[in-house]
This record gives structure tokens, C-alpha cells and sequence, in this order.
């Protein structure tokens, strides 16, 4: 057995409680559990035919692929993420089967949660713009590099905040890349993903403005008002 098989095997193997439940979509099922590995967390997500489809797999493969790729990608581009300690995929009896494992991102929590439990009404406003500050320049840096999220919501914005002698400090990563992809262009990339992201945010319009200025200031460029997408 070649030693990509044996990973896939072990991993596939292994198990934790559930952090996201096996769910049915794409016509397979795809779900995610914590696992102790070495004395560290880990997070597997597991899939069975739960597929996508490019002019380069026009039949389809599992979507744990294309996200381990983009999770990769990102760090090449200094974007932060979760860390891919293995992801691929194998023909099972007829069925595709996909892994992926991914590093703990320790003290982060999605940005959703962390408005809901009050953290704005926590910080002064500065500190907030720090926030914005600190996502437009991730976001463009991202885009820069012709690579698009594909389902930008803040929930799939995550957050660490550090306190320091000079107040807080943020820190900001992004997750869940199942529909995540390079484009031919960083406009591209940038319209879609910035149309996504102002229907799926908290933000107030003064805000959404802050942020949008230092976003195409840090991008080099104004986008057009584009209509967003699902």
C-alpha cells in the first residue's frame, strides 16, 4: 500500500466527537469531528460522494480537495487559516471518499458568535476599526493574489483577540473553503466575495464603509457596486 493510502486510511480511522454532524449535501454526506492526535487537537472532515465539478473533473471529486488546495494556497499567500496536515481522496466500491485534517486554530472563535456574546458593546470604537482595519487588509491580501473565498459571511470569519499593555490586538483567519478557488483576476475574485460579504455582515453602513475604504486602499483599486450573491 503507497503511503497516501496508508494516511487516508489512518486518518479515515480515527475518531472524536462530532463538531459538525454528517450532513447531506451535493448527494453525499460530509461531516467533521475533533480528534486528539499527539497530544494536540485536530479537526477531520469526512465525506462520502459529496462532490464538486470543474471543467478539470467534469465528473467530480470531493470537495475536501479543492478546500485542503485553497486552505494551502492561503498560507502561501500569508492569508490565515487553518493548517492542512492532510487532505485526499479515494474511489471506494464506486464511491468517492474525501478526507481532510486540519491543525486546531487555538483561542479563535467565528466572528457571529463573538458579536452575539457582546464583544462590540466591549470596545471602543478605535478598537472596532482595528477590526476592520485588520479584515480588509487579510481580504485583500487574499484577493491580491487572484484567490476567492466563494462563500464570504462573517460566520466564516474567525477571531482571537490578545490583550496587551496597549489594549487589544486582533487576530483573523478564515475557514470553511469548500467553493473556494483561484480567479483570472483579483477583481474578480474581489467582487464576488465583497458583494457576499456586506449581505452577510453585522455591520452598520457607516461601518461597512470604514471597512470598505481600507479594503480597496490595501487593494490598490475601487470596486464597483455589485449585486450579491447566495
Amino acid at each position: 500500500m503507497r503511503q497516501s493510502e496508508q494516511l487516508f486510511s489512518y486518518w479515515w480511522n480515527t475518531s472524536g466527537p462530532w463538531v459538525e454532524e454528517p450532513n447531506v449535501r451535493r448527494s453525499g454526506t460530509s461531516g467533521v469531528q475533533r480528534v486528539m492526535h499527539d497530544g494536540s487537537t485536530v479537526y477531520v472532515k469526512r465525506q462520502t460522494g459529496h462532490l464538486f465539478r470543474s471543467l478539470k473533473y467534469p465528473l467530480g471529486r470531493p470537495t475536501a480537495m479543492r478546500e485542503g488546495r485553497a486552505l494551502s494556497k492561503l498560507l502561501q499567500l500569508g492569508v490565515n487559516a487553518p493548517q492542512p496536515i492532510f487532505y485526499g481522496a479515494q474511489k471506494i466500491k464506486g464511491l468517492w471518499h474525501g478526507i481532510l485534517v486540519t491543525k486546531d486554530l487555538n483561542g479563535f472563535q467565528d466572528l457571529d458568535t463573538w458579536y452575539d456574546q457582546g464583544a462590540r458593546a466591549q470596545l471602543t470604537s478605535n478598537e472596532h476599526d482595528k477590526v476592520l482595519e485588520k479584515l480588509a487588509s487579510l481580504l485583500a491580501r487574499m484577493h491580491l493574489g487572484r484567490w476567492q473565498h466563494g462563500c464570504m459571511r462573517s460566520k466564516h470569519i474567525f477571531i482571537k483577540v490578545n490583550t496587551t499593555s496597549n489594549g487589544p490586538e486582533f487576530d483573523l483567519a478564515l475557514l470553511d473553503l469548500e467553493k473556494s478557488h483561484g480567479r483570472a483576476s483579483s477583481l474578480r475574485a474581489a467582487r464576488h466575495d465583497i458583494a457576499q460579504l456586506k449581505r452577510h455582515s453585522y455591520w452598520s453602513e457607516s461601518e461597512w464603509q470604514y471597512f470598505l475604504s481600507h479594503y480597496e486602499k490595501s487593494l490598490g483599486r475601487t470596486i464597483a457596486a455589485q449585486p450579491g450573491c447566495s
